[in-house]
């Protein structure tokens, strides 16, 4: 319940795709950037989710979304540069920006929602600030920023000449509304700036075949090209033939079961985690994360008693329960504790019902301890 995959097998479409081309004795380089016919093909596959023209030239292909996040920190960011992060954030972004000599600049955003404040943001850039990274929906917090907040967030970026960084690993996984939004849909002026990050990874239940993409402008692109040719050289060629195969054969409908079986996993999981005394349900809105923010369980515990940070809940839920967990420092956050909905739904069920039965007696066991 750790994990952040869909335990389920891969569609039969990329499986098929990959032999093919094995079978075809498929071992040569690609373009550093991609397969052409893969680039179009994912050009028309964001075309259509965006309702915004993409062209085979504004698509990198990449060894999973974190090489496109790399390619993106090393392109726009130099030593000296600030980068505003949204905390909780996935880790890799500030290691990232470390990675290309910037300072990360934190903007923490709170429960139940998680969604930043503006004028925190506002706050947070100075005349160092070259770029803002967001995430949503979100990892860990499950939150998917609205639409007022995207343009609030593309305002800021085109005021302070910004580079904005969109991770958007988890768009096929929405539980409120109709569809992802993607900030350069709720504003078009912001694509000129925007580098839009997006994975095969979550949505085909493929994480381990490394295989990403990003949009962009054309310096970005001719960036990662040389990049690209100097680390991986390309993406992994038989995965990128994998791919191309099941966006011109699918139907789509693994990803929609998919996101049924994600919406059914969210609805029990929320219904199990109503039962928690000291710990609001969360809202989970986007990902496959439910965020439990434990700072009023925590701090009901005895100051001096073993548990004393969410890390010893996550170490107590795991040799107690046997349910793994992420505890929110691994977010920047010391209050929040990440479970996955991800996992084969028995499995899910019976570990939410452990996870609810221990978190309400710890205050009652650790008092009379």
């Amino acid at each position: 319940m750790a994990a952040g995959e869909v335990i389920t097998e891969p569609p039969s479409s990329v499986r098929e795709g990959a032999i093919a081309a094995i079978n075809a004795g498929t071992n040569r380089y690609t373009d550093s950037i991609g397969l052409t016919p893969l680039r179009t093909a994912v050009a028309e596959k964001l075309s259509a989710e965006t309702g915004i023209r993409w062209n085979t030239d504004d698509i990198v292909i990449t060894a999973g979304a974190k090489q496109g996040l790399l390619d993106a920190a090393l392109a726009v960011l130099d030593p000296g540069d600030e980068v505003i992060i949204i905390r909780p954030c996935w880790p890799t972004f500030p290691c990232q920006a470390l990675l290309a000599g910037a300072t990360p600049v934190f903007v923490d955003a709170g429960p139940p929602t998680y969604i930043p404040d503006i004028g925190a943001i506002r706050a947070a850039v100075t005349p160092h600030t070259k770029a803002i990274i967001i995430n949503s929906p979100n990892n860990p917090t499950g939150a998917v920023y609205d639409r007022t907040t995207l343009q609030a967030i593309g305002d800021l970026a085109i005021n302070y000449q910004l580079w904005i960084v969109s991770d958007e690993c988890y768009s096929s996984f929405v539980f409120t509304g109709s569809r992802h939004e993607s900030i350069v849909m709720a504003h078009p002026g912001v694509r000129s700036r925007t580098i839009l990050v997006n994975a095969f990874s979550k949505e085909l239940a493929i994480t381990g075949w490394r295989l990403g993409y990003f949009a962009a402008p054309p310096e970005i692109i001719s960036a990662a090209k040389k990049l690209q040719s100097h680390t991986t050289s390309n993406a992994n060629v038989i995965a990128q033939y994998a791919i191309l195969h099941h966006l011109e054969v699918s139907d789509g409908s693994f990803e929609r079961e998919m996101h049924q079986r994600l919406v059914r996993a969210r609805n029990a999981g929320l219904l199990i985690l109503s039962g928690l005394h000291d710990v609001a349900t969360p809202e989970a809105k986007g990902s496959f994360f439910f965020y439990l923010d434990l700072s009023r369980l925590v701090s009901a515990l005895p100051a001096r008693g073993p548990i004393r940070s969410t890390h010893d809940i996550a170490r107590v839920l795991l040799e107690e329960t046997d349910v793994a967990s992420v505890a929110g420092s691994t977010f920047g956050d010391v209050n929040g504790l990440r479970l996955s909905f991800g996992a084969p739904p028995d499995l899910l069920e019976c570990g939410l019902r452990r996870v609810v039965d221990t978190l309400n007696s710890l205050k009652t066991k650790y008092a009379a301890a």
